[in-house]
């Protein structure tokens, strides 16, 4: 039974968007963050979430046929799961970025999702992945870019970590009390 033609195309159409303008925010924020000081690490990895995240949406495109069949309660899912986006983007506001920058002595963001997970923006990108195949019922496209955006998440969450482990070590040990 075929579908509604065009729908998915479309979606995928908005999604191209939203990603063209977070590169360009997250670009513009990087920019602004080296000016006063950050640093990058990671930048050896960063193009491989590039080749993923375009990989992915151009094998959508080619392989959900026009009249694909929506599976409208994973579109809804995916769809919380942009306003879960828009809720990071604006919790760290002009620290949003796609790399890893740090800046000593700045305080890591603690509001938003960031008030109770450390890596929030992972957590999407890991269920957005998968999920966005799943609306067209392209469950081959879900698993594979599914493992492999996990695996490099994977890498980047411990990396990340152990950038920010002294910045976190020095906000627990002035909350604790440390010297006088």
């Amino acid at each position: 039974m075929p579908g509604t033609p065009g729908v998915f195309h479309l979606l995928l159409a908005v999604v191209v968007l939203q990603r063209i303008w977070e590169l360009w925010l997250a670009q513009r924020n990087t920019h602004r963050l080296l000016v006063i000081g950050a640093t990058e690490y990671g930048s050896g990895h960063y193009p491989l979430f590039i080749v993923l995240h375009a990989g992915w949406l151009l094998t959508l495109a080619i392989i959900a046929p026009l009249d694909t069949l929506i599976n409208w309660p994973v579109l809804l899912a995916f769809v919380v799961l942009q306003a879960g986006r828009v809720w990071v983007i604006t919790s760290l506001g002009r620290y949003w970025t796609t790399r890893i920058l740090t800046i000593p002595g700045v305080p890591l963001v603690r509001r938003g999702p960031y008030r109770w997970v450390r890596h929030p923006n992972y957590m999407i990108v890991a269920l957005e992945l998968p999920l966005l195949p799943l609306v067209a019922g392209q469950w081959q496209v879900a698993a594979v870019f599914g493992v492999l955006n996990l695996l490099l998440l994977a890498y980047r969450m411990r990396f990340e970590d152990r950038v920010l482990a002294e910045r976190r070590a020095l906000e627990s040990w002035s909350v604790d009390g440390g010297a006088d």
